[in-house]
């Protein structure tokens, strides 16, 4: 079975918006099979995502090159395994047998490298195009939603590992229990100057079945038995690049407006993807999430197979019970194998609603796998980089780093945050640091901020992180605070004014929160040296 898919039209009366499509920058929209491809040229590599398409392709036995703007935690490896990386855009950095280039959607076409592909009649695809390509022939979990994706997918790989699976998988962040942030199995097997040494990698996955790929093969396929977990991302329509067997949906709320325009194209988009389940596959949807169970009963309107999970009494898959600690969750589960209980190494409901969708997902495309090793293995999964990190505690305050920059991520992690604090009993209070993520989403959320913001006792709101977008003059931290009488939540300059706030307000028992999905995280240690400053102070 083929993962790649090339979306034929929408399953409502909105087109769906894609960025697989032919345009300034792609040439065409899924991954070459008329040519042979020896050869994969990566620009941004660095990213987390942009990195997984160079990983796979490295262990698929192709030669990777790449480029970025600077130096990042994922270059290193690539390079390591063989990957050539330049520190700048160049069009000498396209060597001369370059097959296929791979972009994101951060990537325009003023690049130099893109304008060189261009001349030279090189294929420009999406990073989705391309792992559709470099994973086609496994049977596909999707795990597609507007938040909580990289901790599912992470949850599934290694739900299917404690079933004695080795899937491949490819992810948007640094997972530690799984080693890398994409791969083909387990423990890849990399020879000569990387994978991509003439004559391919050879080895065997878990499952017993021979991996193999040769330089020169038309698509660089490694077969298993063992399936495909892949991060689906619906930022820019991306992910209908992908066929899934296995589709999970944590939930569907307006989010990328900045890409799609308005809501009703989003819904489109997800509703595409769920026309291209194969013949047999599930989707899974999370019930307690209005967008998510509409999206499952128009499904199951045009006759697609749909499983449900949440807390309700009619769900498939229902939370019976569960008890977080800091130190993870304890769960009573109603299956439709019957009940199970588990534990997760994770707390937070957020993360139990995570858990129960990997597990559905894996039991729908796996149905043999044994449901307790399943659980076994989701059970000692530990979290994603940056998903309710404990950076430090010093003089007796938490320092937590979190990715959370949509409205509904921030208030689930500050809800999980106060939950921790109450159980601790030291009358703590929770603190949080804010960096807002898009001047379009400070816009368009900003009322739903303050609102997620004001359910912590102290905010303190950061200058907006531009990432992609150019800078809007009228919004700013203010665009959220302003929403939010008093001083509970606050503006500040800069970074630099952070540290010394958080030290003045911070007392013995609070869990300070670092939110966002910029460069926040630079800001954490200038926090912990300050707390540090000010205990010895007391």
């Amino acid at each position: 079975m083929s993962s790649a898919a090339v979306p034929t039209g929408p399953s409502s009366q909105r087109a769906p918006r894609t960025i697989l499509r032919p345009g300034d920058v792609i040439t065409q929209p899924a991954w070459p099979t008329d040519r042979a491809i020896r050869s994969v040229h990566v620009i941004r590599i660095g990213g987390a995502g942009m990195s997984a398409v160079g990983r796979l392709a490295l262990e698929a036995g192709l030669r990777v090159s790449g480029s970025d703007s600077q130096d990042g935690q994922f270059i290193a490896p690539l390079r390591e395994a063989g990957a050539r990386i330049t520190l700048s855009f160049d069009a000498a950095s396209l060597g001369d047998d370059v097959d296929v280039v791979v972009v994101s959607t951060a990537v325009r076409a003023d690049n130099p490298e893109v304008i060189a592909a261009h001349e030279r009649g090189i294929p420009v695809i999406h990073r989705a195009a391309a792992l559709a390509g470099l994973l086609a022939g496994r049977d596909l979990v999707a795990v597609a939603g507007t938040h909580g994706k990289t901790s599912t997918t992470g949850m599934a790989v290694m739900a299917l590992r404690g079933a004695g699976l080795d899937p491949a998988w490819a992810l948007g962040a640094a997972v530690p229990d799984l080693g890398r942030n994409a791969g083909f199995c387990a423990d890849p097997v990399l020879t000569g100057s990387g994978a991509g040494a003439p004559g391919g990698t050879e080895g065997s996955d878990a499952s017993g079945a021979t991996r193999t790929a040769k330089s020169g093969s038309t698509a660089p396929v490694v077969i298993s038995t063992a399936p495909a977990v892949i991060e689906a991302d619906e930022s820019d329509g991306s992910f209908l690049a992908f066929a899934p067997r296995s589709l999970v949906v944590t939930n569907l709320e307006p989010d990328h407006l900045d890409f799609h325009g308005d809501e009703e194209t989003l819904t489109a988009a997800f509703d595409t993807l769920t026309g291209q389940i194969v013949p047999g596959g599930q989707l899974v949807v999370c019930d307690d999430d209005p967008g998510a169970r509409a999206l499952g009963a128009r499904a199951a309107q045009r006759g697609v197979a749909v499983t449900s999970y949440g807390t309700g009494a009619h769900c498939d898959w229902q939370v019976l019970s569960e008890s977080s600690s800091a130190g993870g969750t304890q769960l009573e589960l109603a299956t439709p194998r019957g009940t199970l209980r588990t534990s997760l190494s994770v707390a937070g409901h957020h993360n139990v609603l995570n858990a129960l969708g990997a597990l559905a997902a894996s039991a729908a495309a796996v149905p043999d796998a044994e449901l307790s090793a399943l659980a076994t293995g989701l059970s000692v999964f530990t979290g994603a980089s940056r998903r309710f990190d404990v950076a430090g505690t010093v003089g007796g305050v938490t320092v937590v780093d979190d990715y959370a920059h949509h409205p509904r991520e921030v208030a689930a992690t500050i809800a999980a945050a106060r939950g921790i604090v109450e159980d601790q009993g030291r009358g703590g209070r929770v603190l949080v640091v804010f960096q807002p993520h898009l001047f379009s989403r400070t816009r368009d959320f900003a009322a739903d901020f303050a609102t997620a913001l004001a359910a912590a006792d102290r905010t303190w709101v950061l200058p907006v992180y531009a990432a992609r977008e150019d800078p809007h003059p009228r919004i700013d931290a203010r665009t959220i605070t302003d929403h939010v009488t008093g001083e509970a939540v606050l503006p500040v300059a800069g970074p630099e004014q952070v540290a010394a706030a958080v030290r003045d307000a911070a007392a013995p028992g609070d869990l300070v929160l670092m939110l966002g999905a910029g460069d926040i995280v630079e800001t954490t240690p200038s926090v912990l040296a300050a707390l540090g400053d000010g205990a010895e102070e007391r």
